[in-house]
């Protein structure tokens, strides 16, 4: 049975790149806004201590890689399955650099860490999402172990081990969870197109 020369295999297609850099430098752009602003409320709006200046660096470099990843490559229109990974293993650092300054596991938007390796489950290879995923399992054991006080504005606030535990356990299986159910998934449908 003859192949069809139009149709690529699965993996062929993740090799050469499935997503377009502008689609992940809008996301980042929304992901620095929402940064920024949730730490200028908590900081203004509810007059909550903590190193705003380096929380707001954290944000600024995510910023600086936006505005450098339109400068540099303003005609390339996709990425390769190695470069979208390190784009969003920046994002995971940054990530965990803001998360570090502001309660570590203790926050509640500790679980925006699961967002990189979802996207990386539906467009990367199997191999890039396992590092994306190894890299964030690291990240949250850093945080639960390192990290400033979460910001509070009466007496110190601090949570009982056990609860650090259970939210440490909470995004193991989380990224565990829908990395493997976004991946599958996304395997299914390359296969059928």
């Amino acid at each position: 049975m003859a192949e069809n020369p139009h149709i690529q295999p699965a993996e062929t297609l993740m090799t050469h790149g499935r997503i377009r850099l502008r689609t992940l430098v809008l996301i980042r752009w929304i992901a620095i806004a929402g940064q920024a602003m949730a730490l200028l409320v908590v900081r203004y709006g509810m007059e909550f201590e903590f190193p705003l200046g380096p929380a707001l660096a954290a944000v600024g470099a995510a910023a600086l890689v936006n505005l450098a990843l339109i400068i540099r490559r303003q005609h390339r229109r996709r990425l390769g399955d190695g470069e979208a990974a390190a784009y969003l293993a920046f994002d995971i650092a940054q990530l965990t650099a803001l998360l570090y300054l502001t309660g570590g596991l203790s926050n509640p938007f500790a679980f925006l860490l699961l967002a990189p390796v979802t996207v990386s489950a539906t467009i990367l290879s199997l191999r890039s999402t396992l590092g994306l995923c190894v890299l964030s399992l690291a990240c949250i054991t850093v945080l639960a172990f390192w990290h400033l006080p979460l910001p509070w504005n009466a007496e110190k606030l601090s949570f009982p081990v056990v609860f650090i535990i259970g939210v440490w356990m909470a995004l193991v299986v989380g990224i565990l969870f829908f990395t493997t159910y976004t991946w599958r998934v996304a395997e299914e449908a390359r296969r059928l197109s």
